[in-house]
């Protein structure tokens, strides 16, 4: 087995949000975008961090002198790990029951796992050794090469589309969306099975008229399997307070706005 490594910060065992089925989900450390409404900063930095919970802290003393300590009690959790690609696959073997009778399987997310695209071919070519669907979860924003590298063994992409207008979408990302679209356009050339994601932020892209532009946008690529629909929660909120920083809130889209979302463009 290959001694790839890669830096994970997170699997989340029995995930059924993440692609069809119960799934593992693996989540790489590392963005080249900044979405201003991120609900894992802690992914979006390719070097280690701590998240500090000083709440939790029981002035036990154990951390003392220790940057890098998982406190037992929480007050200090280390946020990423190198793993091999062997070590990423026991983990996702140990639910391979779950997946057969469920019809899931794994995810590799982010942050960008294709920013890690060399270990993240290897590790699902070893997926797929053992019959395991196999699903990435990107952005989109890296070269083609990167798609190239995994797409004879990815079964599933989920693939977000956030903004059409890429001023817009470089002022809430850090980033244009013009690469973005173009290797969305090359997968769907290629035949490569796509679920669109598209974040419904408030105030951000909660509109029928962007939601229907979108679609036919990918009407006129020649269509996806799948368009989702995904409200803006602020369940990550915590998470910037613990990293040091600053959070930008957001509004949550209500029951109705996101009913004539789901279905603007379809009529």
């Amino acid at each position: 087995m290959t001694k790839l490594q890669a830096e994970i910060f997170d699997i989340q065992r029995n995930s059924c949000v993440d692609g069809p089925g119960i799934r593992t989900t693996v989540f790489f450390k590392g963005c080249n975008l900044s979405c201003r409404w991120c609900h894992n900063p802690e992914g979006q930095s390719a070097s280690q961090e701590v998240l500090r919970y000083p709440d939790k802290c029981t002035g036990c003393g154990s951390c003392k002198g220790q940057e890098l300590f998982d406190c037992p009690n929480g007050a200090k959790v280390i946020c990423g790990k190198y793993y091999t690609v062997d070590e990423v696959l026991q983990e996702v073997l140990k639910d391979k029951l779950f997946y057969d009778t469920s019809g899931g399987g794994v995810t590799f997310s982010g942050g960008e796992c294709m920013l890690q695209a060399d270990f993240l071919k290897e590790i699902l070519k070893a997926c797929k050794k053992y019959g395991i669907h196999t699903a990435v979860d990107t952005a989109g924003h890296v070269p083609f090469g990167a798609f190239e590298k995994v797409l004879p063994y990815t079964d599933l992409f989920l693939y977000d589309v956030k903004l059409l207008d890429g001023e817009k979408h470089k002022k809430y990302t850090g980033a244009d969306n013009r690469l973005i679209l173009e290797n969305l356009g090359r997968l769907i050339a290629l035949g490569a099975r796509i679920w669109v994601r598209i974040p419904v932020i408030g105030g951000v892209n909660d509109t029928e008229e962007e939601i229907t532009a979108i679609r036919k946008l990918l009407q006129d690529m020649g269509g996806v399997e799948q368009v989702e629909l995904l409200p803006y929660h602020g369940l990550g909120e915590h998470k910037y307070a613990a990293l040091g920083q600053n959070v930008e809130f957001f509004s949550v889209p209500d029951k109705k706005t996101m009913a004539l979302l789901e279905q603007a463009g379809q009529n």
